[in-house]
């Protein structure tokens, strides 16, 4: 699916502002087709954001249910004849779509965009009433799960993953217009030879008509560089000016339909030459090693919480560069598509994770009132979840193939994998994923219920990802300890002679909290926790990377163990550093490689 984009045959209108807006715990909006008329007894809301923190209160920030949203627009008067498209960047965690009373479009999951071809039901010139009902229930047939209490105060979402289940509207909405005969899709793929780049490249043609593909390839200058003919072909670029971490140099391909000497429509493609191939123990970005520094991140700032925002973007981009960070994780869902662009253009390494989190109900511990519950069954994670963990993946990757900032998947994060049901369920889903691009390699991300030697799905993953908390979780306060244990099973993980990330370490830390002992929470003991992970990294050589937990402070919901969130953060919520920021810029600037 292609984004939005302003080009000589094809205009694009953002919706954000501020929309009108309503909270549905009791569900009557649809029972009572709220779509079919103005929304009555509304706020207003912004959009895009989170609804949960901009009004006070419990309501919002525990609401539980359907919110609704409504916005008007005017069509431009200048799409008359052309093809009209309604398109919702995200929508957490499933929405309905109606335009004038009209439904046109229904979608799940949280994160990924969805839309539909309204021409039939809009004038140019005139004005059209959108409303969308959101939805961020949880329950054993979604992906990330959870599940759905009855309390005396009304109904309550528990759910397994550990950051705040932010909902609403969180990216952008727009209305954008193409001919009645488009560019459906792009994908590209691109390689090395010698010195010239290769781009092989498929456009599929859809709509009304029929028109020949051009393709021509320009360099960051404008220059041509290369050109192609048909709705699939490869372009080869002389001296090519490679893609690379900390080089973000990008080309783009301008695809035009033609018919005769007309441009019938036209689209631009970046594109990034790189390469990526796991080789041994060893990842490989354009044949050289690549070793991971940065972070797994979250989609949250302060009153906006997932909320794209395009200040934090540049702010948080700027930091990493400024500690050395080379990558990150995002973990545990698609990120808005403009923080891929801006990667892309930054040079900065992805790992794309679905959203499947909490694929693991061992980790609940006492939720289920000491009910022991198999994760996958059919009674809880089956074939239902299963089919929606399939479509995640089909939309990540249909969605974020074309960025060389993504160099892997990863399509789960701390799953059950140490048990046969763990088997037969991901087999498939790596399958699919290898299927759908055979470009990247694919991962999971490992929890420490599964070491090394009783994790089943290990064999699966090209890259093994680890999450370890020695000398937090296992081993608290005793990094002495801590760190034998983690040698101890890091001898086993490196003799698989694969690559290794640590895909998460740290330790919860409160900012301005010190300690001439070192105790936990205090600024001491994370930065003395980090330097002990440090030593044992740096005696593997299997080992490639290591993206700390977590970039910032991040909301979560209620905990004993969790005051106001998550401190893992090297920084806070706010973006102020830590001192563990000064120790990783010191190890990351001087690394060496």
């Amino acid at each position: 699916m292609l984004r939005p984009q302003d080009t000589s045959t094809r205009e694009r209108k953002p919706l954000g502002g501020l929309w009108s807006f309503r909270l549905d715990a009791a569900g009557d909006g649809r029972r009572d087709q709220w779509f079919a008329a103005p929304l009555a007894d509304a706020r207003e809301m912004a959009v895009p954001a989170s609804y949960n923190d901009i009004i006070p209160g419990a309501e919002s920030r525990d609401h539980v249910g359907d919110a609704w949203y409504e916005t008007t627009a005017v069509v431009p008067r200048g799409w008359a004849g052309q093809r009209i498209v309604l398109r919702f960047d995200s929508a957490t965690h499933a929405a309905v779509v109606w335009v004038d009373g009209v439904e046109v479009m229904a979608h799940s999951g949280g994160y990924t965009p969805f839309e539909a071809d309204i021409t039939s039901l809009v004038e140019p010139g005139q004005k059209v009433r959108i409303t969308a009902v959101v939805n961020n229930e949880l329950t054993f047939e979604t992906v990330p799960p959870g599940i759905i209490n009855d309390t005396p105060e009304g109904r309550r979402q528990v759910y397994f993953h550990d950051f705040y289940n932010f909902a609403g509207l969180h990216r952008q909405v727009w209305l954008y217009a193409t001919p009645t005969t488009y560019v459906g899709d792009i994908t590209v793929v691109t390689d090395i030879d010698g010195a010239d780049g290769v781009v092989d490249y498929a456009v599929d043609v859809a709509g009304d008509g029929t028109a020949e593909v051009r393709v021509r390839l320009l360099d960051a200058d404008g220059t041509e560089v290369a050109t192609g003919a048909g709705a699939s072909g490869q372009l080869r670029v002389p001296n090519a000016h490679l893609w690379a971490p900390g080089d973000g140099y990008l080309y783009t391909a301008v695809v035009e339909l033609v018919d005769g000497v007309e441009v019938v429509d036209s689209y631009e493609q970046t594109v990034g030459i790189r390469t990526v191939k796991v080789d041994g123990a060893k990842f490989l970005i354009n044949g050289e090693p690549f070793y991971f520094t940065g972070f797994g991140r979250h989609e949250d700032t302060p009153v906006r919480g997932k909320g794209h925002d395009d200040a934090f973007l540049v702010h948080d981009f700027d930091l990493m560069n400024w500690i050395g960070a080379n990558s990150f994780r995002t973990s545990h869902y698609p990120y808005a598509e403009e923080v891929y662009d801006y990667a892309d253009r930054q040079g900065i390494v992805v790992i794309d994770e679905t959203t499947a989190v909490g694929l693991n109900l061992g980790l609940m511990g006492g939720v289920f009132g000491g009910i022991k519950l198999e994760t996958f069954s059919p009674d809880t994670l089956g074939q239902v979840a299963q089919d929606a963990h399939r479509q995640v993946i089909r939309e990540l990757i249909e969605r974020d193939k074309n960025h060389p900032c993504v160099v892997m998947w990863s399509i789960a994060n701390e799953p059950e994998s140490h048990t046969d049901a763990s088997e037969q369920y991901f087999r498939p889903l790596f399958e699919l994923a290898r299927e759908l691009d055979p470009s990247r390699p694919v991962g999971f991300v490992n929890v420490m219920m599964s070491p090394h030697g009783g994790c089943k799905v290990a064999d699966m993953s090209d890259v093994l990802m680890l999450n370890r908390y020695y000398g937090w979780y296992v081993d608290h306060s005793d990094l002495g300890n801590a760190e034998r244990n983690w040698r101890k099973e890091m001898d086993g993980w490196a003799s698989e002679n694969k690559p290794i990330i640590i895909t998460e370490y740290g330790a919860d830390t409160i900012a301005g909290m010190h300690s001439v002992n070192g105790d936990p929470w205090s600024e001491e003991y994370q930065r003395d926790y980090l330097e002990m992970n440090h030593r044992v990294f740096d005696d593997y050589e299997q080992v490639v990377g290591e993206h700390v937990w977590n970039f910032a402070d991040f909301r979560t919901s209620n905990a004993i163990f969790r005051v106001g969130g998550n401190k893992k953060g090297i920084f806070t919520q706010d973006r102020k550093p830590k001192a563990a920021a000064h120790l990783l810029r010191e190890r990351w600037t001087n690394l060496g490689r």
